[in-house]
Formats: structure tokens, C-alpha cells, sequence
């Protein structure tokens, strides 16, 4: 009996099946959530840096130990108008730990504190 369908190349199906976390409600009610890009801390490999909105001129970052995350859910990627894709996740803290939120900016003269005020 002759072949008439050959085997084709599998593409890659992008779509990935959601994980929920089994007890949501207990998940809600133990843990804080946090959206942005996951980066690795750049020198304690105890912490994480989360970067909550990382293609805005004026974005902020949060920094969590690794033993305070409870789950992480991934989320979309962001794509910036070069093609460069960031990942972004989900993270859930638990509750009464400390994380440290921090902005970065640019050191400028402020109108109160100008130099034409004496």
C-alpha cells in the first residue's frame, strides 16, 4: 500500500495551557501580587528584582527575597518597537514580608531650591 500523506514539520504552538494555583482563595488571602519583568539580583543570589513597567522613561523596580515568593504566574511578554521582547510575570509575596521599592531619577535643581532664590 503506497504512502500518500509524508510526515510535515511541527511548528511551534504558542499558546501555552494556564496553570492555576489549586487554592486561589488562600492564595489571595496569604499573598500580595506584583506584576513586572523578573530579573536576576546583581549580586545576592538570594533576592530578585522585579521592574514594574521596564520600556517607561520613568519606571521603578521592586527587590524580594526569593523565600518571601509564594507563586509566580507568567504573563505576556512586552515587545518594544526594535522586536526586543521582555518576559513579564506575576509574583506573589507573602504577606508582612519586606520588599524595598525603589525609583531611580535624575539629580536636578528644584523650583524651590533654585539658585536665583537666595
Amino acid at each position: 500500500m503506497p504512502m500518500t500523506k509524508f510526515l510535515q514539520e511541527a511548528k511551534k504552538f504558542e499558546i501555552q495551557a494556564y496553570n492555576k494555583k489549586k487554592d486561589f482563595k488562600r492564595l489571595k488571602d496569604e499573598n500580595v501580587p506584583f506584576s513586572g519583568s523578573p530579573l536576576k539580583h546583581p549580586y545576592d543570589p538570594n533576592k530578585v528584582i522585579l521592574v514594574a513597567d521596564p520600556y517607561s522613561t520613568n519606571t521603578y523596580y521592586y527587590e524580594f527575597r526569593t523565600e518571601d515568593i509564594a507563586f509566580v504566574e507568567e504573563l505576556p511578554s512586552l515587545v518594544n518597537i526594535d522586536g526586543e521582547s521582555v518576559n513579564m510575570a506575576r509574583v506573589w509575596i507573602k504577606k508582612k514580608r519586606v520588599g524595598v521599592r525603589c525609583t531611580p531619577f535624575v539629580v536636578e535643581a528644584i523650583g524651590m531650591f533654585s539658585n536665583n532664590r537666595r
